[in-house]
């Protein structure tokens, strides 16, 4: 997967996702499948208990199915996912 500022427009839901930083304490190590999303809030299916991460309080590694590894701050992924689709993204590079 090529990574670019679009990666930020992809489907989370199914991906494997780790909390790797958090401004709460309990969030950091947190890791698992993505099993939802809303505009705030990912769910991840952490060793069999669902947990609810806000999404601007974060940073996330996001490994999608070719094993590319992403690390994304949560306050880009805030808003609805299909929203997301419709935003322009502003390229930094």
């Amino acid at each position: 997967m090529k990574v670019t500022p679009d990666v930020i427009r992809h489907e989370f839901i199914g991906t494997e996702a780790k909390v790797a930083k958090s401004n709460h304490s309990g969030y950091v190590g947190i890791s698992g499948k993505v099993i939802d999303e809303t505009r705030n809030t990912f769910t991840i299916l952490h060793e069999g208990k669902r947990k609810i991460v806000v999404k601007n309080s974060a940073v996330f590694h996001f490994r999608f199915s070719d094993g590319t590894i992403v690390e994304i701050v949560g306050k880009l992924l805030v808003g609805r996912p299909e929203d997301r689709l419709k935003r322009r993204i502003r390229r930094l590079w």
